[in-house]
């Protein structure tokens, strides 16, 4: 299976921070008075889709590199046993 754990990972942090950037948006400011009227929803959310993103950018770019390599391995392999069949 060659599923790079970041990609699904990072969709579920994109998710999750998109729905508490959402909810810190759109609630009221009385909600936040007891942390010093920090919007603490809004800002774990932008966290969370900051993290997500990454997440998700270095599970793709891993699995592009993968897929490279395999496919520079097989037209080698392909290439030796080309050359191993002329020689014979």
């Amino acid at each position: 299976m060659r599923l790079d754990i970041r990609i699904p990972v990072g969709l579920l942090f994109l998710v999750v921070g998109a729905l508490l950037t959402a909810f810190g948006a759109t609630s009221d400011n009385a909600l936040y008075s007891r942390s010093l009227n920090i919007n603490v929803n809004l800002w774990w959310g932008a966290v969370l889709l900051v993290f997500g993103a990454i997440m998700v950018v270095l599970g793709r770019r891993g699995h592009r590199r993968a897929i490279q390599a395999q496919a520079s391995a097989s037209s080698t392999t392909a290439s030796a046993q080309k050359s191993a069949s002329e020689r014979q």
